[in-house]
């Protein structure tokens, strides 16, 4: 039996949650490894594990994966998610970027001043409302983009 992928990321969902939701449907039992503090960090930096010196980061396969799009395309390529051709890993991707840049919108949020919080969050509410969730009920209905 192969190794377990090991995730190395904070004791939160952050950037690493896509990784356990893809992980989920491919029936892939993985280990966890949370980092606890900085030092934690600079041992994989000073290791030279970190290409751009930041997590999420997965060992599969003998390699250490890095950047949140790079893992989530080995996965869903390895464990047959990404689509039986080329037009439905397109629309894939299309739904992928999708869901990141509403990610990125909900990430930025605690960063905003204090007095923008409020009209943010409408803003965030009124484009996952109109924009992003007609889009995904779209695809929901008329094919499946997970695997073949």
């Amino acid at each position: 039996m192969a190794e377990k992928p090991m995730l190395h990321y904070l004791n939160a969902r952050g950037r690493m949650e896509s990784t356990r939701w893809l992980l989920a449907p491919a029936g892939v039992e993985f280990e966890e490894i949370y980092l606890k503090s900085a030092e934690d960090l600079d041992k994989l930096r000073n290791d030279g594990y970190l290409m751009f010196q930041q997590v999420p980061m997965v060992e599969i396969d003998g390699m250490k994966l890095v950047q949140t799009r790079a893992i989530l395309n080995y996965i869903a390529s390895k464990y047959n998610l990404y689509g039986k051709d080329i037009k439905e890993r397109a629309l894939i991707d299309m739904y992928t970027e999708g869901i990141a840049d509403l990610g990125e919108m909900i990430l930025l949020l605690p960063f905003c001043q204090p007095e923008d919080t409020d009209a943010n969050t409408a803003l965030i509410k009124e484009k996952t409302k109109n924009r992003y969730f007609p889009a995904f009920e779209k695809v929901s209905e008329s094919v499946q983009c997970l695997g073949n």
